[in-house]
């Protein structure tokens, strides 16, 4: 059962496409006051569920998370917001229910945080919509709420397979030397991504002639290859005169606006930009259709980034700043001076305050941009997704996004944001994926190998024996980080087997996401969600469920040579060193310590299960669905679901198939 409540005047965030008319019984379960608290006394048994893309661990209990998008590379535990805002919660214990509290603008879920056992939710400002679900189990629930927002986004069939990406890709022949040492070394390639490195100064649109003087050519050339290239779209609009997109968007009013009525300047890769305004369907329609600048030269699909949106600075921000820092240099600097000093610095990039300075125009009305922050990578998405709708109707496009708000599972999938080559953002992508497929994101994965910092080979490694189970299975770094494409590391042959294993599993894969995607179902699932009453399986937050068939424990630590798995069932451990050797054992239920080499897949089939395996292939159109057979326990068998893997509409190819 879905139950809906109105508190003040909420903003039609389009995060739910079933309409549900308000409830007007007391709000269950939650205590709440006039300034828009919301109260809920935690048991010791509790667990918190949700929050999608958030830092720690499944069970959200002990900390404070503030939803802002915000664009923070540098996350650990101390990190309150990221790069989404997903206000979906679900506890499980004395009531077990699921909480949407759909507002655009700042909220807090202190969840044991200030007081260990109380959960208090807040609102800025205390207009927003509450919709409260009930249902005969956790995963009843999330089947509801999935319903509720409504389908989500399903790629094309080749966005499955392995992607090797870099800001740093400076021009042509760079891209092509990946491509050739891919192909040298035997390893299988779907796409390059292409990052803000190939645009004319980094302003939209544009291809720079001189790095890239043929680009149309290169995507032909490449998907010769069987290699797709994937540009990036940033949300800022250079401001230069000349500029068409820059001058279309001044003259159409199509940029957001300051206090004045002026179109408001930020700052980013360009310098000075004006940020689109996508809360206006003019705008969102405008900004769409220049995708096919890019689309007219064959490219398939696009990543957008940036779109919090990021601002380096604003100039009168930056005007004070520099300022005070005169004064503060004038003389000899003292430690206070120096934190001061430092710290306005510091809070030039993504200053909260400067989000109150512009504004949108929703239908004539001016809305401050703090009020619906959240929303701006959502549109910017939808402004694609329906716009690439039309301009390539006949097939799906790729597209993802950094920044999101539910609802954006409709038109796209996220990355899990700009991470670094720390052993904990393994662990932190792996968490983050029961909470973004309740919360309707499915292609979703991370920075395989870690954006920011040095990489090591065994961290890349490990983290590939991890992210060859995620849809979206890219390998991206920064600019200025350790070089971390495949061919360059001594364990190239280790590295090229599990990415000859992901093309071997992707059959399953790709199964098992439609499943989730047309069911509303997770294809990421806590062990609890299927062992309710097993209490270790309640507790264990390294380990997941894929689907009805796999489990997962990767190894996540530096120097381990294995790991404690907890076995809330009998289940088949399955080792891989090769795509053709496939060592299997039987385990009972129970703990045990799981030796795992550092060249070696571990992963695990759950009881009277089997999975379809195929053979490996230089890209995914040369996957052999023939060549599929089952793994697993002998006798079982399993419902295939596969498509043309490139109908708008999955479902209008879909094949199903019992093996």
């Amino acid at each position: 059962m879905i139950r809906k409540y109105l508190y003040g005047t909420p903003f039609p965030t389009n995060a739910v496409v079933t309409d549900i008319p308000p409830s007007t019984e007391q709000l269950p379960f939650f205590e709440t006051d006039s300034k828009g608290t919301f109260t809920y006394p935690l048991q010791n048994e509790d667990i918190v569920y949700g929050l999608g893309e958030q830092i720690r661990g499944i069970n959200k209990r002990g900390w404070q998370y503030v939803s802002w998008n915000s664009d923070n590379p540098n996350h650990q535990e101390d990190t309150r917001s990221l790069y989404g805002a997903h206000n979906f919660i679900l506890i499980s214990g004395r009531q077990t229910f699921g909480a949407f509290f759909d507002n655009p603008g700042r909220m807090e879920f202190d969840i044991g945080y200030t007081h260990g056992n109380r959960m208090q939710i807040r609102a800025e400002k205390n207009d927003l919509t509450v919709y409260i679900i009930t249902g005969q189990d956790e995963k009843h629930i999330v089947k509801q709420f999935r319903q509720l927002i409504g389908r989500s986004y399903v790629p094309p069939f080749w966005a499955f397979g392995y992607g090797q990406s870099r800001w740093g890709y400076q021009n042509e022949q760079d891209v092509r030397q990946v491509a050739q040492q891919y192909q040298a070394a035997g390893i299988p390639l779907d796409s390059i991504y292409l990052d803000i490195d190939y645009m004319e100064r980094y302003k939209d649109f544009t291809v720079d002639p001189k790095r890239f003087p043929d680009l149309g050519k290169l995507v032909q050339d490449m998907r010769t290859q069987g290699i797709r290239l994937v540009p990036i779209i940033d949300a800022g609009v250079k401001i230069e005169t000349g500029y068409d997109v820059y001058q279309e968007g001044v003259a159409h009013n199509y940029f957001c606006k300051n206090a004045e009525g002026k179109d408001f300047v930020g700052a980013v890769w360009p310098g000075r930009v004006h940020f689109p305004d996508f809360l206006q369907p003019e705008a969102r329609d405008w900004f769409g259709k220049k995708y096919a600048v890019l689309t007219d030269l064959g490219i398939e699909g696009f990543w957008n980034d940036m779109n919090e949106p990021a601002i380096f600075y604003t100039e009168d921000r930056l005007a004070e700043t520099c300022s005070e820092i005169q004064r503060l240099t004038a003389g000899n600097m003292g430690i206070d001076e120096y934190f001061a000093f430092t710290g306005m610095v510091a809070g030039l990039n993504g200053n909260k305050g400067d989000y109150d300075k512009f504004y949108h125009n929703v239908a004539g009305k001016m809305v401050k941009h703090s009020d619906v922050h959240n929303l701006y990578g959502m549109n910017m998405t939808r402004s694609a997704y329906e716009a690439l709708r039309e301009i390539c109707p006949d097939k799906r496009t790729l597209f993802f996004s950094r920044s999101s708000y539910i609802g954006a599972h409709r038109y796209g999938g996220i990355w899990q944001g700009d991470n670094k080559s720390w052993w904990s953002h393994i662990l932190q992508s792996m968490q983050q994926l029961p909470g973004l497929n309740m919360a309707g994101f499915l292609f979703t994965g991370s920075d395989t190998g870690g954006f920011g910092s040095d990489t090591t080979e065994d961290l890349m490694l490990r983290w590939l024996q991890y992210a060859l189970f995620t849809p979206l299975f890219r390998n991206h770094s920064a600019n200025g980080t350790r070089m971390q494409e495949l061919y360059r590391f001594d364990t190239l042959h280790a590295a090229g087997e599990m990415v000859k294993i992901r093309y071997c599993l992707i059959p399953y894969l790709y199964s098992e996401f439609l499943k989730a995607a047309l069911r509303d179902d997770m294809m990421f699932k806590p062990l609890a969600f299927d062992f309710p009453a097993d209490h270790m399986a309640k507790e264990t937050e390294d380990q997941l469920l894929i689907g009805d068939e796999l489990m997962i424990a990767p190894v996540y630590k530096q120097n381990a040579r294995g790991r404690y798995v907890y076995l809330p069932e009998e289940m088949m451990l399955v080792r891989m060193q090769t795509w053709d050797q496939i060592h299997t054992e039987i385990l009972p239920k129970g703990h045990h310590y799981v030796d795992v080499a550092l060249e070696e897949l571990v992963f695990f089939i759950r009881q009277q299960k089997a999975i379809p395996f195929g053979r490996p292939a230089r890209n995914t159109d040369c996957i052999d669905h023939s060549a599929l057979q089952l793994l697993g326990y002998p006798g079982c068998t399993y419902e295939l679901y596969a498509d043309n893997g490139f109908s708008p509409e999955p479902e209008t190819s879909l094949s199903v198939t019992t093996l």
